[in-house]
């Protein structure tokens, strides 16, 4: 029998093969890294979106856009963030 459906991820293989999907998925790239490693150092540290705005001065609302990438943060806000977790910030070239 033929199967109707499929995974997430081959739905993502095959929506690569369009030239402009491809294009914003390569542009999303540096704001989902950055939304993934910020959540992660927010949970392994046990801290709220809510305690960690108040850590780094800045609101609750502010960390969840950042978690869902719908805003492009400012060097300081990231600096304050990482302060915050009390961890380094690494921003490179590849």
């Amino acid at each position: 029998m033929k199967r109707n459906t499929y995974t997430l991820r081959e739905h993502i293989r095959e929506s690569l093969r369009n030239p402009e999907f491809k294009n914003e998925w390569e542009k999303s790239e540096p704001a989902y890294q950055l939304s993934r490693a910020l959540i992660k150092k927010r949970l392994v540290h046990k801290i709220s979106q809510v305690g960690l705005a108040k850590k780094a001065n800045t609101t609750q609302a502010v960390i969840s856009r950042l978690e869902n990438m719908s805003v492009n943060p400012s060097l300081e806000l990231l600096q304050r963030i990482a302060r915050a977790l009390n961890v380094g910030l690494k921003i490179q070239f590849e």
